[in-house]
């Protein structure tokens, strides 16, 4: 049996689906902290069970019969996602998973100034030490960030935020179709996997650039001081440790830590990646936002 763990969250679902389009429903099973969050899934054939990282107990029971446990990343910042994780992987493995997939992310390093690529890298170095197979699945920067910051630069027509660099925008989609290949395919993703990313490399000017064409409308890139931009984020309800962590990624990416792009996506897919204007388009849509292109 497929155990997937979030499986009601963004990625988790999305994973899910790919999975009931492989293989027989009654060969997955899901790990989710509210069951009642699951039942369209349990009337599909899917075992529905709860299980909690924070909850050892509760993961043994929700990953029994477990062939392959894809472990999606706790959800949580700090050295408290790490201690998540490493108990999801444990679990995974006393119920006798002979492999365990994990998502992770292009730039997981020890040394990377975005504090969430520290847990990714330390989850990796736990997998490499543990007796069993094991996919680390890194993931491109996930495109669904445009829908942070879209709104604001839409209502006043600046994209206002910390220096950044380029990033390979991934589409969600995208991804959960190839962990799905990666589950279903025996062979074709193993140990720490190379960057799983889109082909394009954007950064915040390049966003501005596309959303002034798609809206019609000109929407200009601000770089930010760090301390100004916290200061007013946090001024405007951001918790401050939320507010540290996010210029991290911005620390991180004007480093250079997102600047990679690999073809390993596009070849599992067989297709083009999701292109990161579609992605744009999408967000816009659902704002009610797109206008005239404006070449």
């Amino acid at each position: 049996m497929i155990i997937v763990t979030g499986a009601t969250g963004r990625l988790g679902s999305a994973v899910v689906a790919q999975l009931l389009a492989r293989v027989p429903a009654e060969s997955i099973g899901v790990s989710v902290r509210d069951s009642g969050e699951a039942r369209a899934l349990a009337q599909r054939g899917v075992r529905v069970r709860t299980g909690d990282f924070s909850d050892p107990a509760t993961l043994d029971h929700a990953f029994e019969g477990a062939e392959q446990v894809l472990v999606v990343s706790a959800a949580i910042r700090g050295p408290r996602a790490g201690q998540a994780n490493r108990q999801a992987i444990d679990a995974a493995i006393r119920a006798g998973a002979e492999r365990v997939l994990y998502t992770s992310h292009q730039a997981a390093s020890p040394d990377s100034l975005f504090p969430a690529q520290l847990q990714h890298a330390a989850t990796e170095e736990y997998l490499t030490q543990r007796d069993v197979a094991f996919t680390s699945l890194r993931h491109g920067f996930y495109a669904s960030t445009f829908e942070i910051y879209l709104p604001d630069a839409l209502e006043t027509g600046e994209l206002r935020l910390p220096q950044d660099g380029p990033v390979s925008w991934t589409a969600h989609a995208d991804l959960a179709e190839v962990d799905a290949i990666a589950l279903t395919r025996p062979g074709s993703l193993d140990g720490i996997t190379p960057p799983l990313t889109a082909p394009e490399l954007l950064d915040l000017a390049d966003v501005a650039r596309l959303l002034t064409d798609l809206s019609g409308r000109r929407i200009r890139r601000v770089v930010v001081d760090d301390d100004e931009w916290r200061a007013t984020a946090v001024a405007r309800g951001l918790p401050a440790p939320a507010a540290d962590f996010t210029l991290g990624m911005f620390r991180a990416a004007r480093r250079g830590e997102f600047a990679v792009t690999d073809p390993t996506l596009e070849g599992l897919l067989g297709r083009p990646a999701t292109a990161a204007v579609s992605v744009l388009e999408g967000v816009l849509a659902a704002a009610g936002a797109v206008g005239t292109r404006t070449r």
